[in-house]
């Protein structure tokens, strides 16, 4: 139970892919989880969260050929933080998802070109 992320959400966009290599694919994906309740006037709120997810090899193969903005997917993975230095040379943090296990959910979408 160490350092285990499960969401369920709907994309924002279509996947960014890069190839690393000629074997190694990146796929870098934006999910958005909502939660919805009720406020001390009994008004319905939904509060929408973003998440940045990062799929490699297999995965980011799957993501690339089925995933577009507005998927339904279930994902597992672990949370890390990268340090950079931006062009300004400033110090910068990341926290991203690397995913390790990813579910198709909702309706079947059409087959990205």
């Amino acid at each position: 139970m160490r350092n285990q992320v499960r969401l369920i959400g709907n994309l924002g966009k279509d996947p960014e892919i890069r190839d690393i290599s000629e074997t190694k694919k990146f796929a870098k994906i934006s999910l958005a989880t909502n939660e919805t309740y009720l406020n001390d006037k009994g008004e319905k709120v939904t509060e929408t969260q973003w998440h940045n997810i990062v799929f490699w090899g297999k995965l980011a193969n799957l993501a690339e050929k089925y995933l577009v903005k507005g998927s339904e997917i279930a994902i597992e993975g672990k949370l890390t933080t990268r340090v950079f230095n931006d062009k300004d040379g400033h110090r910068r943090f990341i926290t991203e998802i690397v995913g390790t296990d990813l579910v198709f959910l909702g309706k079947k979408t059409a087959q990205a070109a």
